[in-house]
């Protein structure tokens, strides 16, 4: 098979591939608005909630599920299209998810019931969760190691400049519109954009030789094999859990802004605050990751994380809690995610370089599943206080601290890894 020596001592890419060509900083802006496409579809529907209750006869907390549907559905669909980009590519599973993230914005748009609405809202998920699923693995067909995570950090800095802002597009959609529904119609629009990007633009980077075959006992053996491994399941329950405090607090910001803390006029900024943090602290871990290596980085985020969590909770646990002590310590948590995030993905996924697809689909399915069950819960405890997110953000983190002790064996902050070729 002819192939070709990409640039920074990248994987060869197949022939399938030839007359294409992308260079790493389109790749990582490519990636990280695919999968920007998915945090579009949860976090420009918050503002609208309220508006959405009232048209569909929604009451109390239940309006959180036009959010927990989207995040579980995903979650369970990210176990499928693993397996099929190891047989037949990525571009394939790429378009079809692409086109069922289309489709079914326009479909949620014509809900005519809150219930039809969640099913939709269900499907979406489910169906689009290639854009999830597939950048890590377009990534490590790529590179690995510590500049996998560098690469995987930077993909997170773009991606959550979309939730940063998100919130005021659909505010603004709101406001201009009237309705809702066109929210939607954006969500459809910015799915064609990336289509025909990844149409034009994007190589096939799955080499021959990495292929698998459609065949259910190996397809088991490789899934089951990128969730159990020691070295790296502590990592995927770590992220999981960590990153299920953070749906909670997305699954009931609107509420808890707006009603305990009588911000709701100020919602879009205060998350765009929030998630900015997050964009900035990826765009940090870019530049230190390699040289101080993906677990140093990460065990010293995540021990901060928890003593972040604590006085968060210490803060909620008093009378009258204020604005001013809750968002600046939020903003602090999720800039720490920044530095665990990615850099607990790219250790997960490091020894399965043959079966990226099928490990970014098992690790995706245990990590979205548990931390969208995990976030619904948390998101529907709301009483009016932060005090229920508090508790929640440090047992978590508490409890991946537990899980990474096991798969390091009880020995932290490891030295970096070289980029495999």
């Amino acid at each position: 098979m002819r192939s070709e020596q990409l640039a920074g001592g990248e994987r060869p890419i197949s022939s399938a591939a030839r007359g294409k060509s992308i260079g790493e900083r389109e790749l990582i802006w490519m990636m990280a608005l695919l999968m920007a496409c998915n945090a579009f579809g949860i976090d420009a529907i918050l503002p609208a909630l309220d508006a959405l209750a009232s048209d569909l006869g929604v009451e109390g907390n239940n309006r959180q599920f036009v959010v927990g549907a989207y995040l579980l559905a995903a979650g369970i669909g990210t176990l499928i299209p693993g397996a099929f980009a190891d047989r037949f590519g990525r571009r394939p599973v790429l378009f079809t998810a692409l086109f069922f993230y289309i489709a079914l914005s326009i479909a949620c748009a014509l809900a005519t019931s809150f219930d039809m609405l969640i099913a939709l809202r269900a499907a979406q998920g489910f169906f689009a969760a290639g854009i999830i699923a597939l950048p890590p693995a377009i990534i490590r067909d790529r590179v690995g190691g510590d500049k996998m995570a560098r690469m995987m950090s930077l993909i997170f800095v773009i991606f959550l400049l979309v939730p940063a802002v998100a919130p005021s597009i659909g505010q603004g959609v709101l406001m201009l519109m009237g309705d809702w529904r066109w929210i939607f119609g954006v969500m459809a629009l910015a799915g064609v954009a990336m289509s025909a990007w990844v149409y034009v633009r994007l190589p096939e980077t799955l080499h021959e030789s990495d292929k698998q075959q459609i065949h259910l006992p190996t397809i088991t053996r490789n899934m089951a094999s990128a969730v159990t491994l020691r070295e790296t399941i502590g990592y995927t329950l770590g992220s999981a859990l960590v990153f299920g405090g953070l749906f909670g607090f997305i699954n009931s910001s609107q509420q808890l802004i707006g009603e305990a803390f009588g911000a709701g006029d100020k919602f879009p900024m205060i998350f765009a605050i929030c998630a900015g943090c997050m964009a900035i602290s990826n765009w940090s871990n870019s530049r230190i990751v390699e040289r101080f290596g993906a677990r140093r980085v990460s065990h010293v985020a995540l021990f901060a994380f928890i003593a972040v969590a604590a006085a968060q909770y210490w803060f909620a646990s008093q009378p009258n809690e204020s604005l001013w002590t809750f968002v600046p310590l939020m903003a602090a948590n999720m800039s720490l995610l920044g530095f665990i995030g990615a850099n607990f993905g790219s250790i997960a996924l490091q020894p399965f370089k043959h079966i990226a697809g099928a490990a970014s689909s098992a690790q995706g399915f245990l990590r979205m599943t548990s931390g969208a069950a995990l976030g619904a819960y948390i998101g529907y405890l709301y009483d009016g206080t932060a005090r229920p997110l508090a508790i929640a953000l440090l047992g978590t983190a508490v409890l991946s601290l537990v899980f990474v002790l096991i798969s390091e064996r009880g020995t932290l902050f490891g030295p970096p890894e070289p980029e495999e070729d």
